[in-house]
């Protein structure tokens, strides 16, 4: 892991979009205590080290494989070594018969954490537009009605030839973003056949029968 990656904090709806594993997975696992106490934190707000979302993955992927026990004490025995910040650390457990192998777990994590950085870096808030909502930088188009218009089945191909300003990558980054950190309150409403027009979650008409 690298010495970055072991310093920063994630809320944990950033840490189950890198760790792709659901909310109350990452909750879960704080909770029960199966998440070492040393890499996350309760003060001031959940946050998570973001090199444990590799550990998360890992433990909720192989639960049809492995017992709570043994995934635990994985977890427990890469959480030591991740302190020791080793990049070319050998990720794989023996113990007898038994051999877990945590580094595609880590490594995932790794990529989606940079894709997540990538996310944060497109998506930039000026008060002069949209009253400091979240855009896509040099746009006026909010992540959340994009991510929303993706949602309710609407083709990536006709939200991108709506809006020639943005690519596919920027597209997939800023539903990333959208779901690495939800709107408070009530949740957004996706349209069932929307299209994201300016900063608008316009509906369009069916034809009169």
């Amino acid at each position: 892991m690298s010495r970055t990656m072991r310093k920063e904090m994630l809320k944990t709806p950033e840490a189950a979009v890198v760790a792709e594993v659901g909310l109350r997975d990452v909750h879960r696992m704080i909770d029960e205590g199966i998440l070492p106490p040393q890499l996350h934190d309760r003060d001031g707000g959940r946050q998570v080290w973001a090199e444990s979302c590799g550990l998360i993955s890992f433990y909720v992927e192989s639960a049809a494989r492995l017992t709570a026990e043994e995934r635990i004490g994985a977890i427990g025995w890469a959480a030591k070594r991740l302190t020791l910040n080793r990049p070319d650390a050998d990720w794989t457990l023996r113990e007898g018969f038994l051999s877990i192998d945590l580094g595609p777990f880590l490594r995932k994590a790794q990529r989606n954490l940079a894709l997540l950085h990538a996310a944060r870096a497109l998506i930039t808030h000026d008060p002069d537009i949209l009253s400091g909502a979240a855009v896509i930088r040099g746009t006026r188009l909010s992540p959340y009605d994009l991510a929303a218009s993706l949602d309710a089945g609407l083709a990536e191909a006709e939200l991108l030839q709506d809006h020639p300003q943005i690519n596919a990558d920027m597209l997939t980054l800023a539903r990333l973003y959208a779901e690495a950190n939800p709107l408070r309150g009530r949740p957004r409403q996706a349209a069932s056949a929307g299209r994201v027009v300016s900063d608008k979650l316009v509906t369009r008409r069916k034809p009169a029968a």
